[in-house]
């Protein structure tokens, strides 16, 4: 049985044509697939994604279509560089050095949107907030950098079920990507980015625990940042 899987698996990707090694050699053809506004599978520094150019909004509405995900769902943003974050969020009340300490990393930072962000209004519309992701993971920040724009990144599996470590665990999606970018299997488990609200200055909130709550709350902490509770 397994010898059929093995089979299966070699002539799909033969017949397909979709699957690429996640390299810098092939960093320049998924730029060109994102600028061509197509969506993508991609492996960051905690799960597989589906990445697609942010500022196209038929590419976003292929990202929700393929997962059957409700639209009223943010998407958050990848960027390649801690740099580039002021451009799409706004990040001035932050402790200086604060955004370097968390990122990269497997952290998704909840910054306001502001009137300055580049970001199209099209992007998860009526929220004036961003999830926002350097993942420590070289394949997607070459492609970040060079699409000259950001990424909008979700977990590369259908709405509500299990998020994936390896490209077999969305086979059954690969035919709606471009390209999909083989990384081998993830180490860090299924648990994701740890999310984070760092909206209001001087304070936070753990929106998801994810993968590295505990090392995030240390740096959080470590720069005097407060826990924001909830009144209910």
């Amino acid at each position: 049985m397994a010898l059929n899987v093995e089979k299966y698996d070699v002539g799909v990707e033969n017949k397909l044509g979709l699957i690429r090694s996640a390299t810098e050699s092939n960093a320049d053809e998924a730029i060109e697939a994102l600028k061509a506004g197509k969506v993508i599978a991609v492996p960051t520094d905690t799960l597989y994604g589906f990445a697609c150019d942010a500022c196209s909004s038929e590419a976003v509405n292929r990202i929700y279509d393929i997962k059957g995900r409700k639209h009223t769902s943010p998407l958050a943003i990848c960027v390649g560089d801690v740099s580039d974050i002021e451009h799409f969020a706004v990040t001035d009340h932050l402790p200086q050095g604060l955004l370097d300490s968390l990122l990269p990393g497997p952290v998704t930072i909840v910054l306001g949107r502001g009137e300055s962000s580049i970001l199209e209004k099209s992007l998860n519309p009526g929220l004036d907030s961003i999830g926002v992701r350097v993942p420590d993971s070289d394949f997607i920040r070459i492609i970040a950098r060079g699409s000259g724009s950001a990424l909008a990144l979700t977990s590369a599996n259908l709405s509500g079920q299990p998020s994936s470590v390896s490209i077999k665990d969305f086979e059954n999606l690969w035919e709606h990507c471009a390209y999909v970018y083989e990384g081998g299997v993830l180490p860090a488990g299924r648990a994701g980015s740890t999310v984070v609200d760092l909206t209001k200055p001087g304070k936070y909130r753990i929106l998801r625990p994810g993968s590295a709550k505990e090392e995030t709350v240390a740096i959080l902490e470590n720069y005097s940042l407060l826990e924001e509770v909830l009144r209910g």
